[in-house]
């Protein structure tokens, strides 16, 4: 039985789209049927607009995203749970095998530290970083910022996000015990902007008004740092299957590919593979 994991409801019908909406979605004309998707919560803007679309074009089709972070999505995919398990890191060698997954990288994506738009510190060295998350530097006064504690938010472990951020701004190093969880980009987005003190980390794909995305030694994470590598914090996007795609999941996997699957990638943030 699917789980319902942070379902977000996408099966909407959308009346007086344009004719543009529709644009490359063509080979979904015939179709009929329904595709369940898990995992990853960076991926969702993309994945939740793509379900819209098609499900208009073609109301005989069914598509359910979900989140549950990127160990979940790997874990759903290969127990036949989802057909689709999204993940903000490459599956491993071992899960790839266990789960018998054909992986697909679509986009490319930075993961940014964050704070909130009137929060005056708005670059950190890495070190700085590390010692905020670790928990070493306590208050934004010390950052040359406004004296107020510093509320540090993380991810919990089935997070690429997490990982990510972990393995390449941290180093490995402690998170604080005093950090608060959660448990998607969505999440994280509306804790940091909603708390003047606080620290987190996002997709940089999810960054907007809502919060401030910070320079690391001077380097801030826009598309083109990401993509030059000059900005060391970035990540694939991935969805993996289960066996090779067929079908209505292939055709759907496919259309991340094509032009206008890429200007929706484009559109909301990320870096689309070439």
């Amino acid at each position: 039985m699917f789980k319902k994991i942070g379902v977000i409801s996408v099966i909407l019908l959308f009346a007086g789209l344009t004719a543009s909406a529709y644009a490359g979605l063509e080979s979904f004309k015939d179709e009929a049927g329904s595709i369940r998707i898990a995992g990853g919560t960076a991926h969702i803007p993309v994945m939740k607009d793509m379900a819209e679309k098609i499900m208009v074009a073609n109301p005989k089709i069914t598509v359910t995203v979900a989140g549950g972070g990127s160990g979940a999505g790997i874990k759903q995919v290969s127990e036949g749970i989802v057909e689709i398990g999204n993940s903000g890191r490459e599956p491993k060698p071992e899960e790839i095998s266990a789960g018998g997954l054909k992986v697909f990288k679509w986009a490319i994506d930075g993961v940014a530290v964050a704070v909130h738009p009137e929060n005056t510190v708005k670059a950190l060295t890495s070190a700085q970083v590390k010692d905020i998350f670790s928990g070493k530097i306590t208050n934004w006064k010390d950052l040359g910022g406004k004296d107020c504690a510093i509320n540090v938010y993380t991810r919990d472990i089935e997070s690429g996000t997490r990982e990510v951020f972990w393995e390449k701004a941290l180093s490995k190093g402690e998170i604080t015990d005093k950090a608060v969880f959660v448990k998607s980009n969505g999440a994280m987005k509306t804790s940091v902007a909603g708390d003047s003190c606080g620290i987190g980390y996002v997709s940089a794909g999810h960054i907007d008004s809502t919060v401030s995305a910070v320079s690391i030694d001077g380097t801030e994470p826009s598309k083109e740092n990401i993509l030059s590598g000059k900005y060391g914090i970035a990540r694939g996007l991935y969805s993996s299957t289960k066996g090779e795609p067929k079908g209505l999941v292939k055709k759907f996997l496919d259309y991340l590919f094509t032009a206008d699957g890429k200007a929706l990638i484009t559109e909301k943030g990320f870096i689309p593979v070439q």
